[in-house]
């Protein structure tokens, strides 16, 4: 784990995290604890992700999700040098459809 990432504040927030129990709920959430466009942004990232995974290329990425090339380079360096949590979630949605 991060050390810059660690904290009391986020295992509590983490946590409250793993506590919802559906989409519904995880709206409710997010809605009170972000900005409609940091929630967005999160949704953006983890599609770009996939589009990744999948071999998309990056003008592909950019035109079917609106990312800038930056964000499409950040997403690209933390799916292969991150911690894994990209890997990790896209894996088990995969399993789950």
């Amino acid at each position: 784990m991060s050390s810059n990432l660690e904290g009391e504040f986020t295992d509590q927030l983490f946590e409250a995290i793993l506590a919802l129990e559906s989409v519904e709920e995880a709206y409710k959430f997010f809605e009170d604890v972000c900005t409609i466009n940091e929630i967005k942004a999160l949704g953006q990232r983890l599609q770009v992700a996939k589009m990744l995974k999948e071999g998309s290329t990056y003008d592909k990425v950019a035109e079917a999700t609106g990312a800038s090339t930056a964000t499409i380079s950040r997403v690209k360096r933390f799916l292969n040098y991150g911690a894994g949590g990209y890997e990790l979630i896209l894996d088990r949605l995969d399993q789950s459809e």
